[in-house]
């Protein structure tokens, strides 16, 4: 079921078009990967769909209705790349002033449990780690109980055993409760495990299909063979039956080899370029 439609949108600064005619549809549930390079209009597509800004034109629908952006806040949460939480408060007292927002009830209990909150629940939020912070960051955002969560390059200075952690308890949500996250990263090999990716440039969308279809149309398998004679070649291949192949037909002349099927960084190269922004 389509839960997030985007028609058309396009938001101009003065004469500088920051996103350019880009239509998403979100089925609920899905996780969904918004690639591209600085200033490719990823963070303009989010501020858009969580209504810190407005569109110039096109359509944003949630469920089967045109939606005012606004009507729908309390549906979702956002965790932005820089934290909007009170540094001089406790955990405890950043947590419990957001619980106080909403009418229904909340299991804080089971957020403190999933993000590992109680050692830290009565330090001030100014005195935590990065990793510390992020997970109090996403635990606050999911006080709602929201249908979509918007992530903002929520991993960008962690450390891998954080950011496993945190892609672990979101990727539980999700099976638990059907939330449907919406997530930019620069780590590409977050969106390894995304249903669906999007990939902007220059405010326009350039692909947009799974991860494998994506691999498929725009990588190439890498085949290293190293030979007895100490020449090295280095082959491009569509699958691995053909490495498969090459090595078996030349097993007797190889000393080692390495094989590495293509990856969302070598799509992402492929499409934007390798030029730094």
């Amino acid at each position: 079921m389509k839960i997030l439609q985007t028609k058309n949108l396009v938001k101009k600064f003065g004469n500088k078009i920051a996103v350019d005619n880009i239509s998403l549809t979100i089925d609920q549930g899905e996780m969904i990967a918004l690639l591209g390079p600085n200033g490719a209009g990823k963070s303009t597509t989010i501020n858009m769909l969580i209504g810190m800004i407005q569109p110039t034109s096109g359509q944003i629908i949630f469920g089967e209705e045109t939606t005012d952006i606004r009507a729908y806040r309390s549906k979702i949460g956002v965790v932005f790349q820089s934290s909007v939480l009170d540094s001089n408060l406790t955990v405890a007292d950043n947590i419990m002033l957001r619980v106080k927002m909403y009418f229904k009830h909340i299991n804080v209990q089971s957020l403190i449990n999933k993000f590992e909150l109680s050692s830290i629940w009565k330090q001030k939020y100014g005195s935590l780690s990065g990793g510390q912070k992020r997970r109090v960051d996403i635990a606050r955002a999911l006080i709602s109980d929201p249908k979509l969560l918007f992530l903002d390059e929520p991993s960008t200075g962690l450390d891998i055993q954080t950011r496993t952690k945190i892609w672990e308890i979101l990727d539980g949500l999700r099976k638990e409760t059907g939330l449907t996250i919406i997530f930019t990263t620069h780590y590409l090999e977050e969106s390894q495990n995304a249903d669906f990716i999007y990939i902007i440039d220059q405010g326009k969308l350039i692909a947009d299909d799974t991860v494998l279809e994506l691999q498929k149309k725009y990588t190439k398998n890498i085949l290293k063979v190293v030979y007895k004679t100490g020449k090295t070649q280095k082959m491009e291949l569509d699958n691995k039956n053909e490495a498969i192949q090459i090595l078996t037909d030349k097993k007797s002349a190889i000393s080692d080899f390495e094989y590495r099927p293509g990856t969302m960084d070598d799509v992402f190269m492929n499409l934007t370029g390798r030029k730094i922004r």
